[in-house]
């Protein structure tokens, strides 16, 4: 059977449909939606035929009124734009609709990464039993965050999911309704979300996708490359952080994670019971009937009721449902005995828990915490710390940390709120795990994590506050900035050799999590060093922790887009090399990348099973990956140099002036997106150290210049060219498949950038010089990324993904320039020293904010 090249698939059943379903939608009988849609491809053609010209965005909307709506007043005028704002919204959402029910058209979903695929080259290569016992050990987790990247209120995401249904079935009567829901459904949130709602939106996906995705997967392992009807390791599971975050999110509260926990709780039995339901439809037989009619009750109340009376618990379950099995096996000719293997291996997968819910607070608030804590210890007159402990040193404080036996019980006595509700967060630890399963909450990471006293004072709060005899929480420090990089192996040898805390590995099966962020660290390091500093991280841990007999599990912070340590995750592990621990694949996804990637049924087993498969790929091609000493110095010199670049970059004079005045950075805190702070800090003046990585990235984003995801990286080719050393680079290319695919998310970065829409701030006479300094770097890596690839254009090797941004890109080209107007126009009233309450600048602000939605929800697939 021949089948046709992706890109000619993209066209067919994504491109082509767009411009049917676009057409039909253009032609709604809505004054309002008729009128933009008339008017909407003139100023699109505008656009695009005034950036050739090198027309600035002003230029282009006062051309297009003059030219099309001569007559419009000032205020028609502005009416229109916030309707072509809304229009293009919707063009967003359709276009997304299309492109995931063609996902597994585009996609083989049997080709290569996949399960079937694996287990048939297993059978050729007559190597079954080498991927059973590898799938016996390994793991992915994907653990969900919500890092808010993406913004539709849950009306609108219901209406992207009953749209993808019908375009699914073509049927076009619904359709036309669904479009016709869409143009009069707002798009925005009048009220920022509650971390709790966050939590519900993400748990939406764990219902409606996930649970059936999930169990698919374990299915199939389970049927297919066992087929021995016993229990096998359950290979993948769920990470869950909203609720838990509290570095994240300083709203998120003690009673936020016990509500979440318990949703999720309530969210799992509801499938069950969903599941028995179908069941009993089938399972009419004597003897087997009512015992499933009971079970369903049970769990009908136990979900409604968390603490019903007749609650059974996960293992009890799973007792009775392998019981019916054999039953059915043994006098009923094994009807429907796959079915209830299916609800067996959920239970298996799921538990009680669901999702494994993670706490997360940073080393500086428990330090202050924690110093707090002895200070009331020291004063009871009967602790194990001495008076003068603040005054020891690190090695004499982890000492005592280690062996520290003392217990607080009543919480009350914290009179200060962030003390008491970090103690009180530890105490619900415990209170889940009762609940739960030990899975419903058993890791606490610490962010900025610098020292291994860090490790320590945590593990020490976790066993004074709750798990005095046994601790069931693994403490999982995060290194993110470079220096943090460096010195993590030596913080993990301090840990290693203290021996409580190994006691306390070996009793949680000799593993230690070591999470490794991406967003701040790119932000911190610039792109190429960020990946090269965490790739030297990971190797130098992994030998460490081989030396003392521990497995390293390592947990990527990896974001979305590229610029957040994202891109084509699944290659990534596939070549990471034999000196790098690859027992785990972990990884947070956050944002759109969860609707991008996960957020359908065929999309979410896709890469999953990519996930699965990278890390057999690399264990089988692992000797291949590793990297030659000349390789790893010019790997090495070429991350440095960037390194010095960026910082450079990010020390020059106009750096934040330039995002704060130029970019929509202060405008992302207006979006009400999500529930947490754009920046961390209370300073009025703009920190670079305080603001997150989100709003960050996403405003170069906004302006077109993907900064963070390739700024550096042609200074560093241009030095090796410069010296005529670039065949060391193209050496480096063709042996290292980890550079390689650092350089084709870069790729992606520079694909979608836009300098045309930018253009006119170089002739600005306070940020015109900077302005070239970032499009210089821009054409000199885009250069040298075509010489050292060969490529004529950028992505080539990638038509279909190309294509898919292109057409994005395209939808939002009149956002992106109505957003530049309103912004230049805000800078001209502010110029002219009009005030904060000046009505035609909180218009023009209001635009910019408003644009924001549909230019975040466009950068999908970046991940």
């Amino acid at each position: 059977m021949s089948v046709e090249p992706k890109i000619n698939r993209f066209n067919q059943n994504v491109l082509s449909k767009y411009q049917i379903y676009n057409s039909i939608f253009m032609t709604l009988p809505f004054d309002s939606v008729t009128k933009t849609g008339v008017l909407l491809p003139l100023f699109h053609e505008t656009c695009k035929k005034g950036f050739e010209k090198g027309d600035d965005p002003t230029t282009i909307v006062e051309s297009f009124f003059k030219k099309y709506q001569a007559r419009r007043n000032k205020e028609s005028q502005i009416n229109l734009l916030f309707r072509f704002i809304q229009y293009i919204e919707r063009q967003v959402v359709l276009f997304d609709a299309i492109e995931d029910v063609a996902f597994p058209i585009v996609n083989n979903m049997d080709g290569i990464g996949t399960l079937r695929n694996l287990k048939g080259k297993a059978i050729a290569d007559n190597t079954l039993e080498e991927l059973q016992n590898y799938l016996e050990e390994f793991k992915v987790r994907i653990v969900l965050t919500a890092h808010p990247t993406q913004f539709y209120p849950g009306s609108v995401l219901g209406i992207i999911t009953d749209l993808t249904a019908a375009i699914k079935e073509n049927n076009l009567s619904e359709i036309h309704n669904l479009f016709g829901q869409l143009g009069k459904t707002p798009f925005f949130k009048h009220k920022k979300p509650t971390p709790y709602d966050e939590a519900k939106s993400l748990i939406w996906y764990l219902e409606n996708v996930f649970y059936k995705s999930f169990g698919e997967i374990y299915n199939y392992i389970q049927t297919n490359i066992y087929a021995d009807g016993k229990k096998h390791n359950e290979i993948i599971n769920i990470g869950f952080w909203p609720g838990g975050d509290r570095d994240g999110n300083p709203f998120v509260k003690p009673d936020t994670t016990l509500k979440v926990a318990r949703k999720l709780k309530k969210a799992i039995l509801k499938k069950y019971y969903a599941d028995l339901k179908n069941l009993r439809r089938k399972l009419t037989f004597r003897g087997v009937e009512e015992r499933i009619v009971k079970l369903e009750t049970i769990l009908y109340n136990y979900s409604i009721n968390l603490k019903a009376k007749d609650a059974i618990t996960s293992k009890e379950l799973i007792l009775e449902l392998l019981s019916i099995r054999n039953l059915i096996v043994e006098e009923h000719q094994s009807l429907y005995e796959n079915e209830i293997n299916n609800l067996i291996n959920r239970v298996h997968l799921f538990g009680y828990n669901f999702a494994s819910l993670d706490i997360r607070q940073d080393s500086r608030i428990h330090h202050s915490v924690f110093t707090t804590v002895i200070d009331y210890l020291i004063k009871t007159g009967n602790s194990s710390f001495p008076d003068n402990y603040h005054d020891l040193s690190e090695s004499e404080q982890i000492e005592i940390l280690s062996k520290a036996n003392d217990t607080i019980t009543d919480l009350d006595v914290f009179k200060d709120e962030i003390v008491y509700n970090t103690l009180k967060t530890i105490s619900i630890i415990k209170d889940i795990q009762k609940s739960n399963g030990e899975l419903g909450a058993n890791r606490y990471i610490i962010s900025n994590n610098q020292t291994a006293l860090n490790v320590m004072q945590l593990f020490a709060m976790l066993k004074i506050v709750a798990f005095k005899d046994d601790l069931t929480v693994d403490v999982a420090p995060l290194f993110e900035t470079i220096p943090d990089l460096e010195n993590a192996p030596g913080v993990m040898e301090q840990l290693y050799t203290n021996p409580e805390y190994m006691a306390h590995l070996r009793a949680r099966g000799s593993k230690q999590t070591i999470m490794l962020g991406f967003s701040d660290g790119t932000k911190d390091g610039g792109y190429l060093m960020a990946n090269w500093g965490i790739y030297k991280a990971k190797e130098l841990l992994t030998e460490m922790s081989r030396k003392y007999g521990i497995t390293a599990i390592f947990f990527d912070g990896r974001g979305g887009p590229p610029a957040r340590g994202g891109g084509k995750t699944h290659q990534f592990y596939s070549s990471l090399g034999p000196n790098i621990e690859d027992k785990e694949v972990q990884l947070t996804i956050q944002g759109q990348t969860i609707s991008s990637n996960f957020g359908t049924l065929e999309s979410s087993q896709y890469n999953l099973e990519q996930l699965i498969s990278s890390g057999i790929n690399n264990r089988i091609s692992g000797e291949r990956n590793k990297l030659s000493d000349e390789d790893r110095l010019v790997m090495n010199d070429l991350a440095e140099t960037s390194y010095q670049t960026y910082k450079d970059f990010k020390s020059h004079p106009m750096f934040i002036p330039y995002l704060e005045r130029m970019s929509t950075l202060k405008y992302y805190a207006k979006t009400n997106i999500g529930s947490r702070p754009s920046k961390r800090g209370n300073s009025d003046s703009l920190v670079f150290s305080d603001l997150r990585a989100i709003p960050f990235v996403g405003s170069w984003s906004q302006l077109k210049q993907n900064v963070p995801g390739f700024y550096g990286v042609g200074t560093a080719l241009k030095l090796y060219e410069d010296r005529g050393e670039f065949d060391k680079v193209e050496q480096l290319y063709n042996n290292s498949k980890f550079f390689k695919t650092l350089l084709e998310n870069s790729m992606m970065s520079l694909t979608k950038s836009f300098f045309d829409l930018t253009k006119y701030m170089s002739k600005d006479e306070e940020f015109g010089d900077f302005w070239n300094i970032i499009h210089t770097e821009y054409t000199t890596t885009k250069r040298l990324l075509l010489k050292l690839t060969g490529y004529k254009e950028l992505m080539e090797n990638e038509p279909s993904g190309k294509a898919s941004i292109e057409v994005r890109e395209s939808i939002v080209l009149p956002l992106l320039t109505i957003q530049q107007y309103a912004l230049k126009k805000i800078q001209e009233l502010e110029k002219a020293g009009v005030d904060d309450d000046d009505d035609e600048k909180k218009i023009f602000e209001k635009i910019v904010t408003r644009s924001l939605f549909g230019n975040i929800n466009a950068s999908r697939n970046s991940a």
